[in-house]
């Protein structure tokens, strides 16, 4: 593996790990919200990843370099809670009215390893620069 490479598989990550936090944002941004039915109900969301690696020949199948690539975005199947509320203006007819299923918990700890991902992969960039720039300063 090049150098030149380090930078696409830190690259990737950090547009990876940039996703993974603004999926978290979203879900924190949404945690409160309420609906009048179930369906209706923001879900949790979650990225999904895939490692991109070069063949054997050195192509690789669908990117052109190896690294992560972010497949899509997935939904929580988890139950949606419902709370009592009759005076709520989207209680249903029973008086419920139905929350997310974010947990804030889970999402601070997504939020808190995302960022450190990234802060990793911009440290790995740094060190391929200065090496990088080292290897050059010996040819003077």
């Amino acid at each position: 593996m090049s150098l030149f490479n380090v930078f696409n598989v830190a690259g990737s990550g950090m547009a990876a790990q940039s996703t993974r936090l603004n999926t978290v944002a979203s879900n924190l941004a949404n945690a409160d919200s309420v609906s009048a039915t179930p369906e209706g109900a923001y879900r949790a969301r979650e990225p999904l990843f895939a490692t991109v690696r070069r063949s054997l020949d050195g192509k690789a199948p669908d990117a052109g370099s190896d690294g992560v690539r972010v497949l899509g975005i997935a939904e929580s199947q988890a139950a949606i809670p419902s709370r009592y509320e009759p005076g709520n203006p989207l209680a249903d007819a029973d008086g419920n009215v139905y929350a997310s299923n974010v947990n804030p918990v889970d999402e601070l700890v997504n939020m808190i390893s995302a960022s450190r991902s990234y802060q990793n992969n911009v440290e790995v960039m740094n060190s391929t620069r200065q090496l990088m720039q080292k290897t050059l300063d010996l040819g003077k």
